[in-house]
């Protein structure tokens, strides 16, 4: 039997969204590690990049998948967006 997580959501009025934990493990590897290697990511760019990054195929959609980890990472507050305009994605500073 998969085993299933149900994601977080940034704003506290929405709902996360029940997926894989294989998936969700993949993503968010891949997403942390390529905001890893930059200073900072315009957000479009985020599924090519993990897109290029993951070493399998994930069945599905490959751009939802990545949206929904994108904002259960916001959510717990591991990445966050760049103040300005296009929206940028960068990995979480702690000081």
């Amino acid at each position: 039997m998969e085993t299933r997580i149900v994601t977080r959501h940034p704003d506290p009025g929405k709902e996360g969204a029940n997926i894989s934990k294989a998936i969700y493990d993949q993503l968010k590897e891949s997403i942390l590690a390529v905001l890893q290697n930059v200073e900072s990511l315009p957000e479009q760019e985020l599924p090519q990049k993990v897109a290029e990054y993951l070493e399998e195929e994930i069945s599905g959609d490959l751009n939802w998948y990545t949206e929904t980890v994108k904002l259960d990472l916001l959510a717990r507050e591991l990445i966050e967006y760049e103040p300005g305009k296009p929206t940028h994605l960068r990995e979480k500073t702690f000081f």
